[in-house]
């Protein structure tokens, strides 16, 4: 394919991208759902290329970016606090899946050699943080087990690519040292922590001097590249050099950045990020092809492969339950016990974080990194595949169905000071601030307008922070007619441009600043909800 033709390609893989979301809008299906289905068919249509993707190519340019997305936006106070419970899934369940996928495959293909199984279980084992924020975005979850969802999608890919490495190793050399192996592990793992750290802090350095606005959010877009090949060429995690580097931007970003940039930068991510998960499992669905046509077509492998291919489906999903619920009982005898830091999830949230098990794209990468002489290689990729078809379509879909049915109550511990409240801090702040810098040296009155616009809205924010519900209640109204009143405005400077009164530079100027405070009145209006 020529690069011209390349590029045409991508255009169009973008194009299906904005079809496929305005489906998934109007049927009220996750995207990824829709992505992966819609690319997996339309890659059958004549006259369109086969899609081969490069397993390296793939991890390096998806990868880092939405690692360091998920990274970036984790509330790193409930990352901390539930770290054992992220460490259980991310370390625990991995393994478990691999060894339940590995005994599971040998049952059912006797003559593949153990290690062969274990890889084949590695390569399915790692849930995936693509996948796993393409649906947890659309549904609402208690606190408590959205940090062990985004926490677990950001490290159990390092446990399942080191599980893989090994795996591979064993079954093409024949030996496998199990202590040797650990100790690999916890190396790439400290590692990766500690290039992270220094990724991180480097980049605290570097943006402090910078002082242009666009070199400051483009030089932050390269970081995630930046941790993961910085850590691969060194020999340790990428992965979770770019987590830690992500986790090191997201908390120093408040003092760094400008509010310019971080409204700037945070809708030039987004538009990034979106595309990128978009055309992951569009690609996804296109390279099915390539796969089927590999094995001999659909034909050969309900013929040859499709008991060990759904036996290797239900355990990857049973695996999950059963860890997650053995795990779950471990912490309610610890409680019973007197550990009171030890709070079980229950039955709810126990089956709902089982159910949201999806995989993607780090398991279609490592499948198709397989060697060309790995045992049952074919095998391994038609059940990387069933596993990401089965876990995005069906567990994806009905993810919102089952939280809705089981209902699962959010026991977290509320914090110490609400939206209201804080809102109200805040305003105090400020009103402090004016008053102290509202009167001359001689104690003249200056700023009397300023002063007495900001007792307002103290006065409003903190009878807010009383009763919210009645204060919205009759705020709603007074935001209603804002907005009106931004409309109209936008409307007469769009007139005014338009008669040739103004330049282009006015209009945008002032459109942004109308744009600003409708998106405030916006987020206020969402947040009270």
């Amino acid at each position: 394919m020529s690069a011209v033709a390349t590029f045409e390609l991508i255009l169009t893989l973008i194009a299906l991208v904005v079809v496929l979301r305005w489906l998934a809008l109007r049927l009220r299906l996750p995207t990824a759902t829709a992505l992966l289905v819609g690319g997996g068919l339309l890659a059958f249509l004549p006259g369109l290329p086969a899609v081969e993707l490069d397993p390296e190519l793939v991890l390096v340019l998806f990868l880092p970016p939405l690692l360091m997305d998920g990274a970036y936006f984790t509330a790193f106070g409930r990352f901390r606090r539930h770290l054992p419970g992220i460490l259980s899934l991310a370390v625990g369940a991995v393994v478990f899946t691999t060894f339940a996928v590995g005994i599971t495959v040998h049952w059912l293909v006797p003559t593949l050699p153990w290690a062969a199984c274990f890889a084949l279980g590695a390569i399915v084992s790692p849930p995936d943080a693509v996948s796993a924020r393409a649906i947890l975005q659309n549904v609402a979850l208690p606190r408590r087990l959205l940090a062990l969802l985004e926490g677990e999608s950001l490290l159990n890919d390092a446990t399942g690519l080191v599980l893989f490495r090994f795996a591979v190793v064993a079954t093409l050399s024949g030996m496998f040292d199990a202590g040797a192996a650990i100790q690999d592990f916890f190396i790439l793992s400290l590692g990766g922590l500690v290039v992270g750290s220094a990724v991180g802090i480097a980049w605290i350095f570097a943006v402090r001097k910078l002082k242009d606005q666009t070199l400051i959010i483009v030089a932050s877009t390269l970081i995630s590249w930046l941790a993961y090949i910085a850590g691969e060429a060194v020999h340790v995690s990428g992965v979770i050099s770019t987590v830690t580097a992500g986790l090191i931007l997201g908390w120093f970003q408040h003092q760094i950045f400008p509010a310019s940039v971080r409204l700037r930068g945070t809708a030039f991510w987004h538009t990034m990020v979106f595309l990128l998960e978009a055309l992951v499992f569009i690609l996804i669905g296109f390279s099915l092809r390539g796969v089927l046509e590999r094995v001999g077509g659909v034909g050969a492998v309900t013929s040859t492969m499709l008991t060990p291919v759904l036996g290797v489906v239900v355990a990857v999903i049973l695996a999950r339950f059963i860890w997650i619920f053995g795990a779950d009982a471990l912490v309610g005898v610890l409680r019973k016990v007197g550990v009171r830091r030890a709070r079980p999830l229950g039955f709810k949230q126990a089956t709902v974080l089982g159910w949201a098990g999806m995989r993607g794209v780090v398991t279609l990468a490592v499948a198709l990194s397989l060697p060309a002489s790995m045992p049952a290689r074919d095998l391994m990729l038609v059940c990387a595949f069933a596993v990401i078809f089965a876990t995005v379509v069906a567990q994806g879909t009905s993810l919102g169905f089952l939280i809705r049915k089981v209902r699962p109550v959010d026991t977290e511990p509320p914090a110490k000071m609400d939206l209201g409240a804080c809102e109200a801090r805040i305003a105090r702040a400020r009103y402090a601030a004016v008053e102290a810098g509202a009167y001359a040296n001689d104690g003249t009155l200056v700023h009397p307008q300023l002063l007495e616009q900001t007792r307002r809205r103290l006065a409003g924010t903190e009878s807010y922070a009383e009763d919210s519900e009645r204060a919205l209640e009759k705020m709603r109204p007074h935001f209603d007619l804002l907005l009106r009143s931004i409309s109209a405005g936008r409307a007469e400077l769009l007139r005014i441009h338009r008669a040739g009164m103004i330049e282009d530079e006015v209009l945008h100027n002032l459109e942004r600043d109308l744009d600003v405070e409708e998106l405030g009145i916006i987020l206020q209006l969402s947040e009270d909800a």
